[in-house]
C-alpha cells in the first residue's frame, strides 16, 4: 500500500500485503468477501486474524446480506521494526494455515457454514500460535 494511503502512525506496519494473501489463497480468494488492513487500536499479538460470515436464515431478511457471506481476512499492523521478521514467519506459516482453514471450511458440512467462525494468529517472541475463537 503505498504510503501516502498508508492511514497507519510512522512506527506501525502492515506485515503483509494484498499481493501475498493473494499468491497464497489462489483460487480460494474468490471465497473472500471482504480483505482488511486494519488501522485501529493496538491488536496486541494478534497478527493476522480470518472470520466466516455466515448466512443467518432465521432472521426474515434483516440479517447478514448474501454479498456478505464468505471468508473475511484481516491483516493488523505491527511495529514498523519488527515488520520483516513478523512478514517471514506469516508467510512461511500462517498463509499456508489460512490457505487450509479456508479449504476446510469450503468442504465443512452446512452445520458449520451455518455458523459464524473466528481464527486469529498470534505472534510472541517470535512463536506463532493459532485457533479458533468464539
Amino acid at each position: 500500500m503505498s504510503a501516502r494511503n498508508r492511514r497507519l502512525p510512522r512506527h506501525r506496519a502492515w506485515p503483509l500485503t494484498a499481493t501475498d494473501v493473494n499468491e497464497c489463497l489462489g483460487s480460494f480468494m474468490s471465497h473472500v468477501t471482504d480483505l482488511q488492513f486494519l488501522t485501529g487500536h493496538d491488536s496486541g499479538t494478534i497478527v493476522l486474524g480470518a472470520a466466516w460470515v455466515a448466512p443467518d436464515p432465521h432472521n426474515y431478511g434483516h440479517g447478514v446480506h448474501p454479498d456478505a457471506v464468505g471468508f473475511r481476512v484481516d491483516v493488523h499492523p505491527v511495529d514498523a521494526a519488527d515488520r520483516a521478521a513478523t512478514r517471514a514467519v506469516l508467510r512461511a506459516h500462517a498463509l499456508p494455515q489460512l490457505h487450509a482453514w479456508i479449504a476446510q471450511g469450503i468442504a465443512a458440512d452446512g452445520t458449520w457454514q451455518l455458523t459464524p467462525h473466528q481464527h486469529y494468529w498470534r505472534l510472541t517472541d517470535g512463536h506463532l500460535t493459532h485457533r479458533d475463537e468464539a
